[in-house]
């Protein structure tokens, strides 16, 4: 199973924008960092916005912040608002199904119980449960450290 782009794309902005706590950051700045498209992170910021994980300010001055607590962002709830369809095979879209077995076959049983598992295990886990280790994402983003932080750590 693989996640879309978008959808690790999205997790990404939520990780950077956590580590900055309530001080704002720019879509400028994650797309560095990560080494990812400027304007491919601007339609997946809208969309987050949309969804109210994060909060959006424009103008000089402007940026992005969380819009809700990172232990309030459940990691299943933002895979299932961001992954669109979310089908393993071909068989689980009637409109696109070609397979001949689809009506009779077992394995799309077994694949719609490991993608419930799969989502389940993601609904065990928050934004904050994956930032723990603030210090090294830190260094591995190369995000600079801020005095303001190192006394909320």
């Amino acid at each position: 199973m693989q996640l879309t782009q978008y959808t690790d794309y999205s997790l990404r902005v939520l990780i950077y924008v956590s580590l900055h706590d309530k001080q704002l950051t720019t879509i400028n700045e994650i797309a560095n960092s990560y080494g990812i498209s400027r304007n491919h992170l601007g339609k997946i910021v809208h969309n987050l916005a949309n969804l109210k994980y994060i909060s959006t300010t424009r103008g000089k001055g402007g940026g992005i912040c969380l819009a809700l607590p990172p232990e309030k962002i459940n990691l299943g709830e933002v895979v299932r608002n961001t992954e669109g369809r979310f089908e393993l095979a071909e068989c689980f879209n009637n409109s696109h199904n070609t397979c001949p077995t689809a009506s009779c076959c077992q394995l799309k049983n077994v694949f719609w119980e490991a993608q419930r598992a799969f989502i389940a295990v993601l609904d065990r886990y928050t934004l904050a449960d994956i930032t723990k280790n603030k210090d090294d994402l830190y260094s591995s983003l190369r995000i600079a450290w801020f005095p303001s932080r190192a006394a909320n750590s």
